[in-house]
């Protein structure tokens, strides 16, 4: 240890924040320094961090305000860091996050090592099969919420490092920076888009809500994410006395109840005959439901309580396609499409294809269908002949069916 600085934080350390934050990306923050601009002097930009978090003397600059419109409708707000905040926050999540990990429940899955919304998904449909009734919730404006005063004390509880609590509460405080120019003070909630931010929210969640629904309803399996949750009930009364006492819960701990995102949920299936209005929730983007089923080995078509892509998350997509604008780039060849979108259609199906392929099918043919007519808008010869536009992109299909990720899985161009 340096002793000429108050703590004890390693070169080493910060410099593997700096190749974490340059691996994530990320747009600017207030002084709009990119990772690039940062590069320029990175020796001195990264001794510097170093130099006042060592000493005590690091203070963040404010959160620039980005307003990212739901799928939904209106807005959700992220705050973005500046690249050497971002570096700062990463080096402090590399030393806290070991601390605390270990203690989180293994029915959290949001923003966790090893863990992800697909093992939330597949663990949620096992328990639908068991259990009739869901509690489905969402907390309310979560990052926007959390009480600083029960955050910094689950904080010290698990940390004695007095530079970790003192830039914790530090960035807990940073205000708010907008295009505008104007600077709003902060007394609650930790930045959605913060590097700390996720283990921050994931600590606070442990004791609000996660060890609380353990010791209250030990019988009741349930799985979060992040602000986004779902608890597995034998009978409605016990699926609405849950919510009652939950909502009292979360109200001592400072959050509310999403109004129009909280509500109990029968599964219906072959062998469930109750009658109820609600019969389905969206978990995660996949929509559970009754669908139906075949069984394998008798071929008995049956309903199962299933999950697929949500409606919401189908819009998503076919938004996404239609942005793309494939009908103006009549100057790129099919090759030169593939390669600037695949990576895109392979993380819609490796996230939605693997729960009820067939209804992710019916929403990439979009992509065929966009494909056409740039087809009959680059070639003179297709253009006032769509049957022939579309043999020509079956042919290509048919030759080079690994071009497009989605034709790669059988999700093809036909004649029909």
């Amino acid at each position: 240890m340096d002793k000429t600085k108050s703590f004890n934080i390693s070169k080493h350390v910060v410099f593997q924040a700096y190749k974490l934050v340059k691996k994530n990306k990320g747009s600017a923050g207030v002084d709009g320094q990119t990772i690039k601009h940062f590069e320029e002097k990175l020796k001195d930009n990264l001794f510097k961090i170093w130099n006042r978090m060592s000493s005590g003397s690091y203070f963040p600059p404010p959160v620039k305000v980005v307003e990212i419109p739901k799928k939904n409708g209106g807005t959700r707000i992220l705050g973005v860091p500046s690249i050497g905040d971002r570096i700062a926050q990463m080096t402090a999540k590399l030393y806290f996050e070991p601390l605390v990990e270990p203690h989180f429940d293994d029915n959290s899955y949001g923003y966790r090592p090893g863990k992800s919304a697909l093992d939330a998904v597949g663990i949620t449909r096992r328990r639908c099969w068991s259990y009739n009734w869901v509690l489905e919730f969402d907390i309310k404006g979560m990052f926007d919420n959390i009480d600083h005063k029960l955050l910094m004390k689950a904080v010290k509880k698990h940390t004695n490092h007095k530079w970790l609590i003192l830039y914790i509460r530090r960035w807990l405080k940073a205000p708010f920076q907008y295009e505008n120019g104007r600077v709003v003070e902060r007394n609650s909630g930790t930045p959605q888009g913060g590097v700390i931010s996720p283990v921050l929210a994931n600590l606070f969640m442990h004791y609000a809500f996660d060890k609380w629904i353990n010791r209250m309803y030990s019988n009741n399996p349930w799985s979060r994410y992040a602000d986004d949750a779902v608890i597995h009930c034998k009978t409605a009364d016990e699926a609405q006395a849950i919510k009652r006492t939950l909502e009292q819960r979360l109200n001592a701990c400072g959050l509310e109840l999403h109004p129009d995102k909280t509500r109990v949920v029968y599964c219906k299936d072959t062998n469930r005959i109750e009658e109820h209005n609600n019969i389905q929730f969206t978990f995660l983007g996949y929509t559970f439901r009754p669908r139906k089923a075949v069984n394998r080995k008798t071929r008995e078509v049956f309903t199962s309580f299933l999950p697929a892509i949500s409606n919401k998350s189908k819009k998503h997509i076919r938004q996404t396609i239609k942005k793309w604008h494939l009908l103006w780039m009549t100057n790129k060849n099919l090759d030169q499409i593939a390669e600037k979108y695949n990576s895109i259609i392979r993380g819609w199906l490796n996230y939605y294809g693997r729960y009820g392929r067939g209804e992710l099918k019916t929403v990439l043919t979009h992509i065929n269908y966009h494909l056409l007519h740039w087809i009959r808008r680059k070639y003179k010869k297709c253009k006032y002949k769509p049957q022939k536009a579309q043999e020509y992109l079956v042919k290509m299909a048919n030759e080079s069916k690994n071009l497009f990720a989605h034709w790669r899985v059988g999700i093809l161009p036909t004649t029909g």
